[in-house]
């Protein structure tokens, strides 16, 4: 007895087995997270280092370089970037995909800490932070405004009440602060009272150190009794700071208030925050890696009315940003092509076999196999995700043709006569072997993509695996349920009767018309096989000329916009042109909220728009037509941009990076040429490069010999300076149980010019004051705003903007050429960003299909037992199908990305089952008799139906994936029309090429001479498919 005769033979085991797959599968929807991609290690480690009032180039080297010498001898390290400022040296490292980022921060630390004491001692201890893609942006940001209360006091209420409240929230990783105003206790100093009592900017800087004292005294201990000792050595409100001692002489007291003015202010004024227009303070909501996304996000919308009612009087809030919204949506839309397709295959069925029992079977098939998946993906530790649902949506196609099989095999054992449980016996002992094939087949195709590399590899493993485990469990189903099924519901005589018998005959006039015109193309094979070789070859310049990019676009709901100002820009001037930018905004009735952050010489705002069921145009026509609006916009320019479509990209598609060991001003000039060159082309709506010249500097220069004369040594006046106009703090004080800083600094009044700086005073020899004009002169020079280096070499990077039409790859073309003409020796280009993506991802898929085709010829090789008939079926079949894929991205139609890329990978599985089919059953007619001719007409005219029906399920099922549009539509529309135009096109070339190939190459089978052997051998894998 043959495995699945049990199953025939006892259908309640049957029916068990598949409702224990299914309850398996529903039960674990309810367990899988719930994220917009996979999840992807790409890491980012930030070394952040504060050196408050340093200029650029200080930072840089004192700073930013000894840090990245040390850094790059760390494991893991993909490429490093640094950008020393005003004040401020980043370190970006951007780790390997999946390298172990525990083990390459645990190493980053220690390379830091092992320079930490030869960097100033002013600078503060460098920061450093692990940052993923999947992090780059927080779930959800919410917006706190009010009428009634500043800014630090609302971030102060955000700290103590709401963000502990958001943290505790099972599955919330942070809540941070954006656009924060921390209390400091700010000391404005007014110099020239400073001058007249004879104070030094050192001395009340020094005073603050001594006198606000954090003292830790412990306690007593009596032999019974002991007591906690505490010391009001630290000041703690405004009023003791201004009652705090400067200076003593002669009895004459001079107090802080008397030559400042102490306000509890806070840290930083140098950013402004709106929501809707509206001044406000932003709070993200970042999520656990392994957390899902949709209930996590569901958790904190449903504490926000907890929050809202707890908040002090006069403040608001309201949900700037939700990204679940647009996963919501998406995923929404693959659900309903899911559901498009299901309805449409069985039609499809139905119209092939004309018999609603014959349709029963694969209509239950179906979802077991789909729902059994699921929890494949759920012993895999996969998600739910645009990618896995994307994998359920194809599968349809695929795991329908094992039931379509079993079907009719049944139904051709029930015309020999026999009776409905034999005829399912016979049919699923003929399936078992070829159903095996066609699943570890199908499973060859993915496992290139499965074990690949790279982001595409990250990213598609689920998707490949997903599809194969599919694939595995429509096997189980169709060797357990559909032959049971078959038993019960088949019967003898139903495909000649009624509409069925109405569909033979249909069918079979297109078989004999199929018939007649595969002879004629066999008497002229040389022909047949001219066509072959020439569409073959036009793969080749199909795919040379197709445009490439990373991924297609995406309408994600929202799209921001860059601004950037003159570089001395103060964030007051900077904040008139926000209004106008809201205007523009405000303006689309397509706007939903509207969010900007402003900083002195720059910013960055957007706006999400309304649902998809709500707006008629997409983001990138919203993003078009606010370019010329915010073009008019003068004093600053503002660049809008839409989000990447993958994650891990950076804030401008075009990011392209020249790097040298020569000097920034040289790196700036061609640069510069390059963005000319760029701007010439019309390919590029924006293009900048990030180095800039235009930072106006003023230098104190120092005469020596006077300060020598005056007793000045240039430590003591750099002190002064520095505690004048540095705006470091010096310690911290408390305020109902948290710390914050005392910053002392020269009134803004006072520092309104360069000009003013003759009015500060330095202390002198005995301690007296000098005024700096007496031994200084200003010198005004222009800097950079910034100084990159790339790898630890100078860099400029050039960013830039394409419009809709122009392919990343195009745009990257060009710049790399006339890189060439333009750059000395000396000058190398890289990448980084959303370009370095699309040059490391584009050069492997012609690897990874080539493995995946080597795979598949194998894995026929050892099912056929032959090196002959692998060639014919993919010979005939694949290049022909691929050629007609790739004419559509040659059109224009489409471009060549990550998912049309992998859409061509699984039309190699799909088209390929039509030359098994033919091939197969010529091979058994050749072994009973038939001559090698003879036999291939008569498998091809008695195949035609199977692969029709299955090429027709394909073809009309996915469709709707070419018509897809909303959320997520770029990806399925890529995917859908390689896969429909190439079944397509290969099915019609698959039906005359592979006889003619097959007559020339395939070997002459002898025929088997003894009758029981011949009985038992039936065409089994012909018929399967």
């Amino acid at each position: 007895m043959k495995l699945t005769d049990i199953f025939v033979k006892r259908p309640v085991l049957a029916i068990v087995v598949n409702l224990v797959i299914l309850i398996a599968g529903l039960q674990s929807i309810r367990s899988l997270s719930v994220r917009q991609y996979p999840r992807s290690d790409i890491a980012v480690v930030t070394v952040s280092t504060v050196y408050v009032g340093a200029n650029a180039d200080l930072v840089r080297g004192f700073i930013t370089t000894p840090l990245e010498r040390v850094i790059a001898s760390a494991d893991g390290i993909d490429y490093m970037e640094s950008s020393s400022a005003q004040a401020l040296s980043t370190i970006t490292v951007h780790l390997k995909l999946n390298y172990d980022t525990n083990a390459a921060l645990t190493q980053i630390q220690a390379k830091v800490a092992q320079v930490r004491n030869d960097l100033p001692p002013e600078a503060e201890a460098p920061i450093i932070d692990l940052q993923t893609a999947d992090n780059q942006f927080a779930s959800i940001y919410l917006g706190f405004s009010s009428d009634d209360l500043d800014p630090n006091q609302i971030t102060d209420y955000l700290t103590r009440v709401v963000q502990p409240k958001l943290s505790a929230i099972s599955g919330v990783q942070r809540a941070d602060i954006l656009g924060a105003r921390t209390f400091a206790m700010r000391i404005w100093l007014k110099p020239d009272r400073m001058a007249a009592l004879g104070i030094a900017p050192s001395a009340v800087r020094d005073a603050l150190a001594r006198n606000n004292y954090l003292s830790a005294l412990g306690r007593t201990k009596g032999s019974m009794v002991s007591v906690n000792l505490v010391a009001n050595t630290d000041l703690r409100t405004a009023e003791e700071f201004r009652q705090l001692v400067v200076k003593e002489q002669d009895g004459v007291i001079v107090r802080l208030g008397e030559i400042a003015d102490v306000v509890l202010g806070a840290e930083n004024y140098e950013q402004d925050v709106r929501f809707n227009g509206q001044s406000a303070t932003f709070m993200g909501v970042w999520v656990l890696p392994a957390a899902n996304t949709l209930e996590v996000i569901g958790q904190v919308r449903e504490a926000i009315p907890q929050i809202r009612a707890q908040l002090p009087a006069g403040m608001k809030v309201g949900v700037p940003y939700d990204s679940t919204e647009y996963i919501k949506d998406a995923i929404n839309e693959v659900l309903r092509t899911l559901t498009e397709t299901l309805l449409i295959v069985i039609v499809v069925i139905f119209l092939f076999l004309g018999s609603f029992r014959s349709v029963l079977i694969p209509v239950v098939a179906i979802p077991v196999s789909l729902v059994g998946a699921v929890f494949l993906m759920l012993v895999a530790g996969f998600t739910v995700n645009l990618l896995t649902l994307l994998a359920i949506v194809l599968s349809v196609g695929l795991v329908v043709d094992d039931a379509i099989v079993m079907v009719e095999n049944v139904e051709r054992h029930l015309h020999q006569g026999k009776r409905p449980v034999q005829a399912a016996i016979d049919a699923a002992r003929e399936l078992v072997g070829p159903i095996i094939a066609m699943t570890i087949t199908l499973a060859a195709v993915y496992t290139p993509v499965a074990i690949q590399g790279g982001l595409t590899g990250s990213l598609f493993r689920e998707f490949a695996l997903t599809l194969a485990g599919a694939v595995l469990v429509s096997g189980v189903v169709a060797l357990t349920l559909s032959p049971m099924m078959g038993a019960k519901l088949l019967r003898t005589g139903d495909t000649e009767r009624g509409f069925a018998g109405w569909i033979n005959r249909r069918f079979d006039s297109v078989r004999r018309g199929y018939t007649r015109s595969l002879r004629a193309t066999l008497r002229y094979r040389p022909v047949v096989l001219a066509v072959w070789i020439i569409v073959a070859l036009l793969i080749v310049p199909f795919y040379l000329f197709s445009q490439q990019e990373l991924a297609p676009y995406e309408d994600q709901g929202f799209f921001f916009g860059f601004v950037q100002a003159s570089a001395n820009s103060t964030l007051d001037q900077t904040k008139l042109f926000a209004d106008q930018i809201h205007d523009v905004y405000r303006s689309f009735p397509e706007s939903g909220s509207i969010f900007q952050i402003t900083f002195p010489n720059g910013g960055f705002g957007g706006m999400t728009t309304k649902p998809w069921s709500q707006r008629t145009k997409t983001t990138r026509q919203l993003l078009m037509e606010s370019m010329a609006p915010l073009s008019k916009i003068a004093g600053v320019r503002v660049v809008p941009q839409a989000p990447p479509p993958l994650p891990g990209g950076g804030s401008f598609p075009v990011d392209l990076v020249i790097a040298s060991a020569a000097e920034p001003e040289r790196l700036s000039e061609l640069a510069d040429q390059l963005v000319k060159k760029a701007f010439a082309s019309g390919l590029f709506i924006f293009a900048d490069a990030d180095l800039k010249f235009d930072q106006p500097q003023v230098e104190i220069v120092f005469d020596r010999d006077k300060l020598r004369s005056q007793g000045v040594d240039l430590s003591q006046a750099g002190r002064d300076l520095s505690a004048l106009l540095g705006a470091n703090y010096v310690n911290r004080f408390s305020i109902q149980g948290r710390s914050y800083k005392v910053i002392p600094q020269v009134a803004r009044v006072e520092r309104l010019t360069p000009d003013q700086l003759s009015q500060i005073y330095v202390t002198g020899s005995q301690d007296k004051l000098v005024p700096l004009s007496t031994f200084a002169t200003l010198r005004t020079t222009t800097e950079p705003r910034e100084l990159k280096k790339f790898q630890q070499l100078n860099a400029v990077r050039i960013q830039g903007v394409i419009p809709p039409p122009v392919p990343l790859d195009k745009a990257l073309t060009f710049l790399e050429t006339e890189a060439k003409s333009i750059l000395p020796q000396g000058f190398n280009i890289d990448y980084a960003g959303e370009s370095r993506q699309l040059r490391t991802e584009g050069s492997k898929f012609l690897g990874t299909f080539l493995l995946s085709a080597v795979l598949i010829y194998l894995v026929l090789a050892a099912q056929f037992e032959s090196f002959r008939d692998p060639f014919i079926i993919l010979a005939g079949s694949v290049p022909l199908a691929v050629s007609g894929a790739l004419m559509f991205s040659f059109l224009g139609l489409t471009t060549l990305n990550i998912y049309s890329q992998v859409g061509l990978i699984t039309l190699v599985g799909l088209v390929s089952k039509n030359g098994i089919l033919i091939v197969q059953f010529a091979n058994q007619l050749q072994e009973s008799g038939k001559d090698k001719l003879a036999a291939v007409i008569e498998a091809a005219a008695t195949r035609l139906r199977p692969i029709l029906m299955t090429t027709a399920a394909t073809v009309v099922g996915h469709f709707p994936l070419v018509l897809a549009t909303g959320p997520g539509a770029g990806a399925r529309n890529s995917i859908g029309i390689m896969l429909v135009t190439g079944m397509v096109i290969g099915t019609v070339f698959t039906l005359f090429v592979v006889p003619s190939i097959y007559v020339l190459v395939a070997r002459t089978h002898t025929a088997v001479i003894r009758e029981t052997e011949r009985a038992v051998r039936v065409p089994e894998f012909a018929e399967a498919s």
